[in-house]
């Protein structure tokens, strides 16, 4: 858990992805996140967080569902977002919070 504190309390505003490889939602996602990373360049950080490696993170947090993403600025959870989403929405939400 402190390496999770240590990541959000970055300057730069970090987008975490909780996935699973046996989710079809997740696969789904795959794209769409590296379409936020060209679109936002340094203004954010994608971190991906797989679910069955971190099941003490995930219980903490609440994550029911995945893919699940949380957007953190200064520490603390400003988004968040279970299901996929398309790219140009992401993006759009991004700009829109940052």
């Amino acid at each position: 858990m402190s390496k999770f504190g240590d990541l959000v309390e970055k300057e730069v505003p970090v987008l975490i992805y909780f996935h699973a490889k046996w989710n079809e939602g997740c696969d789904k996602m795959e794209p769409v996140l590296y379409d936020v990373a060209a679109a936002m360049g340094d203004r954010i950080q994608i971190v991906k967080i797989a679910v069955e490696k971190n099941v003490e993170l995930v219980e903490a947090l609440r994550i029911k569902q995945v893919p699940t993403m949380l957007l953190y600025k200064n520490s603390t959870m400003i988004w968040r977002q279970a299901d996929v989403m398309d790219a140009n929405s992401l993006i759009n939400v991004m700009h829109s919070l940052l």
